[in-house]
């Protein structure tokens, strides 16, 4: 079967909305691939002997790596394209989910998840410098929301499906399950797509023309030096990380603990809890359809697009942080995830639109600034991990058990929510 280009004069193809599919594919995966632990955290500790602080350090070990590699893997994309990085990163983080299947003990356990940080490392990056060269301005907002709704999606499904596998076939075999998923995407991705939407064969000449239409010429690629120097010292790009550090801080509670915590402080067995929190994590899913759909629309309704994305960012924090604060309070489990998942519903209404302002930000190095200012999340997310671990074993060890092992730690979610609105107010671009 041989491929044509399309005639000249033909209507648009619609290549770039395939590749949304595909971005939506990339995203989805990886939050699979990330999030299944979680809800594998309580037959991993029951087999290898682990304690809470044990399985924070595992959990470190991938934040760790996430951050040291981002800005290299955003860079590479900048210099070597995006097909290449992006297939690079699949294969690696699928082969080492896999593999964490294999882990007999808790240093294997802390390598393994070291090994597949690396992998996923430049994910967000790489698609956002896929985004910035395949779709015009007034669609990256939609794009970017679509995508990052689609990650909450694998999020979503990852509890509830890790939790019927391993009911099933056991943790082991259900790691290498997930990481199956990532290499057949990685195989299509690498056959399907260029990163020079002119070099594709699926692009006519009025797609093109489309994709560039807000655009003064083509994106050339970016080899000189970054300016790390004027990068690090740039209010806009601080407070992005900031706020960043601050987002992840809070995510990380519900994507490495929340399942752990119904099933020891609640009571609630392994469906349930795998079931629960889907449930909470499809408030992030539906936060990001909002958002990325706001994205787009402020630049309508507004001139001053900047500043209407402060206000939204430090409002929706706001409402988050309530909304955490009545939900840690309810007796009743559903009850408590419904609050909850309204919390993770407001706070993530604000990532597509981080990313908005992150890109105009980063200019013309948007895979390397990108990558710092997403990568440096791993920051929060290392703190949020481990101070759960140690806090709740700290607890644990001063004879508190149930919801008094846990609970007095979600007012200390309920101020950097807090701190977070204040950050969102006062970003402004440098």
């Amino acid at each position: 079967m041989s491929l044509e280009m399309p005639a000249p004069n033909s209507p648009p193809t619609k290549a770039r909305l395939i590749l949304a599919l595909w971005l939506c594919g990339l995203t989805g995966v990886l939050y699979l691939d990330r999030i299944c632990m979680a809800q594998a955290i309580v037959p991993i500790q029951r087999d290898l002997h682990l304690s809470n602080t044990q399985i924070s350090l595992v959990g470190m070990a991938f934040t760790l790596a996430y951050g040291l590699f981002e800005i290299p893997c955003g860079r590479w994309g900048d210099r070597f394209g995006s097909r290449i990085v992006l297939t690079r990163i699949v294969v690696w983080w699928s082969i080492f989910t896999a593999f964490t299947g294999l882990c007999n003990g808790f240093y294997a356990l802390v390598l393994v998840r070291f090994m597949f940080g690396v992998g996923e490392a430049g994910a967000f990056p790489n698609a956002a410098r896929v985004i910035t060269r395949w779709f015009p301005t007034f669609e990256r907002g939609r794009v970017q929301g679509v995508m990052l709704a689609a990650a909450q999606f694998g999020a979503v499904l990852a509890p509830a499906a890790t939790a019927q596998l391993i009911e099933r076939i056991g943790w082991q075999w259900t790691f290498a399950v997930f990481g199956l998923v990532g290499i057949f995407w990685a195989i299509g991705f690498w056959w399907w797509f260029r990163d020079d939407p002119a070099q594709h064969l699926g692009v006519n000449s009025a797609e093109l023309s489309h994709i560039r239409e807000a655009l003064k010429e083509s994106i050339p690629p970016v080899h000189g030096p970054i300016p790390w120097k004027a990068a690090l010292s740039n209010r806009g790009v601080l407070t992005l990380c900031g706020i960043m550090i601050l987002g992840a801080f809070y995510t990380y509670l519900i994507y490495v603990w929340f399942p752990k915590y119904l099933q020891n402080a609640r009571g609630v067995d392994n469906i349930r809890a795998g079931n629960l929190t889907s449930l909470v994590i499809a408030g992030s899913a539906l936060g990001m359809l909002l958002g990325g759909w706001l994205g787009d629309r402020i630049g309508h309704w507004t001139r001053d697009a900047v500043t209407a994305r402060r206000y939204l960012g430090m409002s929706c924090y706001l409402v988050a942080a309530a909304f955490l604060f009545i939900g840690a309070r309810c007796d009743d489990s559903l009850w408590f995830s419904i609050f909850w998942g309204l919390s993770f519903f407001a706070m993530h209404i604000t990532l597509p639109n981080w990313w908005l302002l992150a890109m105009p930000q980063c200019g013309a190095h948007v895979g390397s600034l990108s990558g710092l200012m997403n990568g440096i999340g791993f920051l929060g997310a290392m703190g949020s991990q481990w101070f759960v671990g140690v806090y709740t074993d700290s607890r644990k060890a001063a004879g508190f058990e149930g919801r008094e092992q846990w609970d007095p730690m979600f007012d200390v979610y309920v101020v950097v929510l807090l701190i977070g609105a204040f950050a969102w107010w006062s970003y402004r671009y440098r």
